[in-house]
């Protein structure tokens, strides 16, 4: 346990010193997309992990009070559906996701997805933020042959208010064949 415990004071200074690295970039004049590209996740999920936004009314920092639980949720939806599980998903649904689908009809969307893009092979950095009382949960989700994007909104009991698969935005770095 002496280890464990030694790997995560590492892994906390490294998380300092990331931090650190990316608002010294920020200042020399690094963009949040400059910073997503070098630590390879999206613009996005960049400035919400280092990123502090001020309220202009107070100039104060805006809270951005996302529970890790809600992030760790969202997460597990994908890795249930994976194990053929959906009906673990449909238990956490609010009442208005409830009426909307049935176990069965999330395992049929979620095997045409695999029909079209293959097997998820994993999920990667999530994003999230608050928007009218939800906690919404980006995650980039890798599958065979192509890239999605799992929306997932919370509420804040932990109940699932929305779920979408999406086409992941075409990346401005590639090219065209």
């Amino acid at each position: 346990m002496r280890l464990v415990g030694a790997a995560a004071g590492l892994k906390a200074e490294a998380d300092r010193l990331l931090a650190t690295s990316v608002e010294d970039a920020r200042r020399a004049g690094a963009t949040w997309q400059e910073v997503g590209d070098t630590l390879k996740i999206s613009r996005q999920a960049a400035y919400q992990r280092f990123g502090q936004a001020l309220d202009p009314r107070t100039g104060k920092a805006v809270a951005k009070d996302v529970p890790a639980a809600a992030i760790d949720r969202a997460i597990a939806v994908f890795a249930q559906l994976s194990a053929g599980d959906p009906a673990a998903v449909v238990a956490d649904f609010d009442d208005q996701m409830t009426s909307a689908m049935t176990s069965e009809a999330l395992g049929d969307t979620w095997a045409s997805v695999l029909a079209a893009v293959g097997s998820l092979e994993k999920t990667g950095e999530p994003a999230s933020h608050r928007v009218s009382g939800l906690v919404v949960i980006d995650v980039p989700l890798t599958f065979e042959a192509g890239e999605m994007i799992g929306k997932v909104s919370i509420r804040d009991d932990g109940r699932i208010a929305g779920l979408f698969i999406l086409n992941a935005p075409e990346s401005s770095a590639g090219g065209s064949a």
